[in-house]
């Protein structure tokens, strides 16, 4: 059965920081591919304050079995004490784009290319 292909968002404070771990997790095989999208503003609550952010908003097109390592790297590299992750499954969309997904973080999560 394959890999299942997941989304998985997150926020970063500017681009170089959205850019530097984009960059990081698709050449260490933790994602296929990472789309930054600049504008967002994130409302929300942090110490007993109410907070208004722009943020850029990634989003990881990653599989399941990398998002242990994918999460652990993430929290490495961010720079927030708890940097947003939330994935989600893909449930459909083009297959021959799923099956690149998949392929592109084969190597990295079981350490060999599928035979």
């Amino acid at each position: 059965m394959p890999d299942s292909v997941l989304i998985a968002f997150s926020t970063c404070p500017d681009e170089p920081t959205a850019a530097r771990i984009a960059q990081t997790l698709v050449s260490e095989g933790l994602a296929a591919c990472v789309n930054r999208i600049p504008g967002a503003c994130s409302t929300y609550m942090w110490d007993g304050r109410l907070h208004e952010d722009a943020e850029i908003l990634l989003i990881i097109k990653t599989t399941r079995r990398a998002l242990t390592k994918l999460t652990h790297r993430l929290r490495a590299l961010h720079p927030y004490e708890c940097p947003e992750l939330i994935a989600t499954a893909v449930i459909g969309g083009n297959e021959n784009y799923l099956d690149w997904v998949r392929a592109a973080l084969q190597e990295s999560v079981t350490g060999k290319a599928d035979e």
